[in-house]
């Protein structure tokens, strides 16, 4: 089987995972594009993304620009001479960009396309209840994650499973992936094929801070599966009420109880050995917790740390 020249781009842990597959792989990796560095953190240190750290640790050329129609870094890029390019979690890419290498640019996206394109396919499969989750190769073109698949795998979600659970599964599944789909273009024998036309495709829309609120009017199991899917990131919150004051709270995780309870939707029922939060057709009981200004801490823990109750309600 013939050996491809690669350039990878890509910055988070989930794309480090494919990187390190193909290095590992029979394909050679002959530079990588990610993100410029950034401070942050205390103390604004400057912090280089994962896929940046093994690049770096396993002597491949790596690339930072800040325009990617930069015409030197195109140039730099060009005297590679790729066989392809492989995408995992990076930004938009010009034309000029991935139509460059011979073989062209392929994507890894960790949905079933065309279901959940966009920015965060794993937290919105465990947000919507979905019961399969899985990876999907495809190329490159100018609409955003509309490209003719070359390959797919398909898991199951587990119950009660969260969005990082699921990222982690499909972190591994997706090097896997990757790499077959190298291996198989390489021998000719992967046949792309068209997105399958869906009237109404599941989106997967970039989430902002806005988005994560919880809103306790909703079907307990709506608000469960929202929790989940935004657990650990980028968690779900909502805002209790303290003395005079209002602080966030991040929920990671909890039980629910379907009950005829009476009570309005939203209502906090907290003291030494409880909390739980009253929805319309059922009871919320938060396990792992983070309140605005502390640490993240199951609940007991949160309950400990309290003398007044009464000081506390839902804002």
């Amino acid at each position: 089987m013939k050996s491809l020249k690669v350039v990878f781009l890509g910055t988070p842990e989930f794309a480090k995972n494919s990187l390190e597959a193909i290095y590992r792989s029979s394909h050679q990796v002959v530079g990588v594009v990610t993100v410029a560095d950034k401070a942050s953190g205390r103390g604004q240190k400057i912090h280089q993304s994962p896929v940046k750290e093994f690049a770096v640790a396993h002597q491949i050329p790596v690339f930072q620009p800040e325009k990617l129609r930069n015409p030197e870094f195109l140039e730099e890029l060009k005297s590679l001479n790729a066989d392809i390019f492989v995408v995992v979690a990076f930004r938009m890419m010009p034309k000029v960009l991935f139509e460059m290498p011979a073989m062209g640019t392929f994507n890894l996206h960790a949905s079933l396309l065309p279901d959940y394109r966009g920015a965060a396919p794993i937290n919105y499969a465990i947000i919507n209840g979905e019961k399969k989750s899985g990876v999907t190769t495809f190329f490159i073109n100018e609409k955003i994650d509309e490209g003719n698949i070359l390959l797919q795998k398909e898991i199951d979600i587990l119950p009660d499973e969260n969005a990082g659970s699921l990222h982690d599964r499909l972190m591994e599944l997706g090097g896997k992936l990757v790499v077959e789909t190298l291996d198989r273009l390489a021998e000719g024998s992967i046949e792309e094929k068209p997105q399958p036309q869906v009237e109404n495709p599941k989106n997967a829309y970039k989430i902002f801070k806005e988005d994560t609120r919880i809103n306790w009017d909703l079907p307990l199991k709506t608000i469960h599966q929202f929790i989940l899917g935004m657990s650990p990131y980028p968690s779900a919150f909502t805002t209790l009420k303290i003395g005079e004051g209002e602080k966030g709270l991040k929920i990671f995780g909890g039980r629910y109880e379907i009950s005829n309870h009476g009570q309005p939707a939203g209502t906090l029922d907290i003291s030494k050995n409880v909390f739980k939060i009253y929805t319309r057709d059922g009871i919320y009981y938060p396990l792992e917790i983070q309140l605005e200004g502390k640490k993240r801490m199951n609940v007991k823990d949160f309950l400990n740390g309290f003398k007044n109750f009464d000081e506390i309600k839902m804002a």
